[in-house]
C-alpha cells in the first residue's frame, strides 16, 4: 500500500463526516468559501487566542489542469513498442501510476481528440479521476469508477467511456468551469466536492510532474503528495493529524507534518515557519511544493498553505471546514510571500 493509500485508508471515516462542510461552501459563482482563521500562537501556558481580524484569500476559483507532457504517438520503434508505450513506461515511476492504466489514459484523450475536438480532455483528467475513483484499478477496482448506467451509455472502454461522459453536452475541459461541471456531473453525490478536488489535485501534480519527471522523488513532492492524501479531513486547531492523535489538522500543523513526511524538518507554526525559510524572490511564482504565507512580515504571520501549481495550495482553513484546495492569492488579501523549505 502506497503512504497516500495509507493516508487516506486511515482518515477515510472523517472524510465522511467532513464532506458536507465542502459542500455547504459553495456559491453560484462556482467558488468554495472558507474564511481563513489564524492558527494558535506558540507559547507556554498561553493567554485566551485573540483571532487576527484580517484573514487571506478564501475563495477557490474554478480551474482546470494545467497543459501536460503530449502522449507519444507513431508506429512502433526499437524493440517493438510503440511511441506511446515508451512514453507511459518513461512516465509511471515518475507519476506512480500502472504503465497500463496510463495507456489507456492517453488512448481515452487520443479518441476524444477525434471524436469531440472541442471538449479538449487531457489525459491528465483521467489519470486524476482513475486515482480518486480506484487509485488507477489497483486492486481490480473499477478504473474510473463508471455506473452501470455510464457504460450503457459511453461503451465499455473505459477511459473512452469516462471521456465521453466528461465531454458530454459540448463541455469544454480546457476551460476552469467547463471543466468544474462535468467532474461534478460524472460523480454526483454526497462527495462529490471531495471527489472533484482530489481529481483536480491530483491532475494538476501528475501535469506537473509529466514535464519534469525527474522531480518525482524529491522532498516537495514528496511533501505535495502527503498533502493532497489529507484532503477532506477535518481543520483542527492545533492539531497535527491522525498518526498524532488528532482528527486533522491546523494550517501549519499540515505543512509540518507533510515536509516531516518527506525528511524535511520545520518549525510549527506558520510564523516561524516564514521565518526560517528561504524567500522566493516576489518575482518569481511559487513552485509545487512552497509554502505560501499571510498575515504582516513586521508583527505576525498566522497563515500557510503548501503551493499546488497553477495559482492553487493545498489549505487547512479554519473550524468547521475540511482540509482542500483554495487559490492561493486574490485582490485584497493579505498574502505576504512564499518560502521553500526543499
Amino acid at each position: 500500500m502506497t503512504t497516500k493509500q495509507t493516508s487516506w485508508a486511515r482518515g477515510a471515516a472523517l472524510r465522511g463526516l467532513v464532506a458536507l462542510p465542502l459542500v455547504a461552501g459553495l456559491v453560484t459563482a462556482g467558488w468554495l468559501l472558507a474564511d481563513r482563521s489564524p492558527e494558535p500562537v506558540a507559547a507556554p501556558a498561553p493567554p485566551p487566542v485573540v483571532r487576527d481580524a484580517v484573514s487571506g484569500p478564501s475563495v477557490l476559483e474554478v480551474s482546470a489542469p494545467v497543459k501536460a507532457q503530449e502522449p507519444g504517438q507513431g508506429a512502433s520503434g526499437q524493440g517493438g513498442k510503440s511511441p506511446l508505450q515508451q512514453w507511459a513506461d518513461q512516465l509511471s515511476g515518475p507519476l506512480d501510476i500502472p504503465a497500463e492504466a496510463l495507456v489507456g489514459y492517453a488512448n481515452g484523450e487520443l479518441a476524444l481528440r477525434s471524436e469531440d475536438p472541442s471538449c479538449h480532455l487531457s489525459w491528465v483528467t483521467l489519470a486524476g479521476v482513475g486515482s480518486a475513483a480506484s487509485n488507477h484499478g489497483r486492486g481490480g477496482g473499477n478504473l474510473l469508477g463508471l455506473t452501470a448506467a455510464q457504460t450503457k451509455k459511453y461503451g465499455t472502454d473505459a477511459p473512452v467511456a469516462a471521456g465521453r461522459a466528461l465531454c458530454a453536452g459540448g463541455t469544454d475541459l480546457g476551460a476552469g468551469p467547463g471543466w468544474w461541471k462535468a467532474v461534478a456531473a460524472y460523480h454526483p453525490g454526497s462527495e462529490t466536492e471531495l471527489f472533484r478536488q482530489r481529481v483536480l489535485g491530483m491532475a494538476q501534480l501528475y501535469a506537473t510532474l509529466s514535464l519534469d519527471p525527474a522531480a518525482a522523488g524529491s522532498p516537495r513532492v514528496r511533501a505535495t503528495r502527503f498533502a493532497l492524501g489529507q484532503l477532506g479531513l477535518p481543520y483542527v486547531w492545533g492539531g497535527n493529524g491522525p498518526d498524532a492523535g488528532a482528527a486533522g489538522f491546523d494550517c501549519s500543523g499540515l505543512t509540518k507534518a507533510s515536509y516531516d513526511s518527506a525528511g524535511v524538518s520545520l518549525p510549527r507554526t506558520a510564523d516561524s515557519q516564514f521565518r526560517a525559510l528561504p524567500p522566493v524572490p516576489a518575482t518569481q511564482e511559487p513552485r509545487l511544493g512552497d509554502l505560501v504565507f499571510y498575515g504582516n512580515p513586521a508583527t505576525r504571520i498566522h497563515h500557510v498553505g503548501l503551493y499546488l501549481g497553477n495559482g492553487l495550495m493545498i489549505n487547512a482553513p479554519t473550524e468547521g471546514q475540511a482540509i482542500q484546495i483554495h487559490t492561493y492569492h486574490s485582490k485584497g488579501d493579505d498574502y505576504t510571500g512564499a518560502g521553500r523549505p526543499a
